[in-house]
């Protein structure tokens, strides 16, 4: 009689557990609904909840692409990068700033510039993104800025700059930063004198130099519901008058009311609206 004993049957694994795949769902900022991110990026990038329509964040390319009829964006400068003239350094250096931004953004710096058609209207058009150390106007951004402009004047079209930017005049740079300021302000001058259309589109946030400068000097300045606009941020500017600022203060529905904006318009009209001052404006 045998007394071997039955082999054991091997223990079976511990069933995963199903969980809801990163990144289907996303929280809404302003009204704080669990919303559905396909849903969200279908409206360009806006709350689909009722009454609310914040809109997101969206990067420098994915707004070209929302803007200008599909691939007729032709990049301008796109390989100027940011050199270090100081050899600034806070808790890493600016030079090793720049690479992380570069790496996190896939952009060469915080503006993309160039040509496209917009509803098969030709334009030059630019967009700053706030995910490249802010959104911050360093001398990269200023000179592809002001070589845009200047083509817009030699070509005679119309410009169209969409700015998200909530760092200002890069510091790492110094002064070399806010002369940026100047030398983008003196091309739209130029361009002005010219007979130019600059149609300057305000997202959320638009601040420091950029709100100082080339922001601010559009022939028709839009923006989108609900953007932060300013020089300096709501806090500080309480902090320096000591006053209870007023409600919505330096949001674009405050500044429309105060005539420093001309046009609230939603991201889903943009296309729209662009392409009717430019036609009224071309009469």
């Amino acid at each position: 009689m045998s007394t071997a004993q039955p082999a054991s049957e091997p223990a079976a694994e511990p069933r995963k557990k199903r969980g809801v795949p990163e990144g289907l769902w996303i929280r809404c900022d302003s009204c704080g609904a669990t919303v559905y991110k396909k849903t969200v990026d279908e409206r360009l990038g806006t709350c689909p909840e009722p009454g609310c329509n914040h809109h997101f964040y969206v990067p420098a390319r994915q707004r070209i692409e929302q803007l200008l009829d599909t691939d007729s964006f032709e990049e301008w400068d796109a390989q100027l990068s940011s050199l270090d003239p100081l050899g600034f350094a806070d808790r890493k250096s600016y030079r090793d700033r720049v690479k992380d931004e570069q790496a996190k953004t896939g952009l060469v710096d915080a503006c993309l510039t160039g040509k496209g058609y917009l509803r098969g209207r030709p334009l030059v058009c630019a967009v700053t993104d706030s995910a490249f150390i802010m959104g911050s106007m360093g001398s990269v951004v200023g000179e592809k800025l002001t070589r845009l402009i200047e083509r817009a004047t030699e070509l005679q079209l119309p410009l169209i700059i969409v700015s998200g930017s909530g760092g200002g005049a890069r510091m790492h740079e110094g002064i070399l930063s806010l002369m940026q300021m100047g030398k983008v302000s003196a091309a739209l001058a130029r361009y002005h004198e010219a007979g130019g259309l600059f149609i300057s589109v305000l997202t959320n946030p638009t601040m420091g130099g950029v709100a100082a400068s080339f922001a601010s000097l559009g022939d028709v300045v839009l923006a989108e519901p609900r953007a932060l606009v300013g020089f300096a941020g709501p806090r500080v500017v309480q902090a320096t008058v000591k006053q209870e600022l007023p409600e919505g203060f330096q949001t674009s529905e405050f500044l429309l009311a105060h005539g420093f904006v001309d046009r609230i318009v939603p991201r889903q009209e943009l296309r729209t609206e662009i392409a009717r001052i430019i036609d009224y404006c071309a009469r």
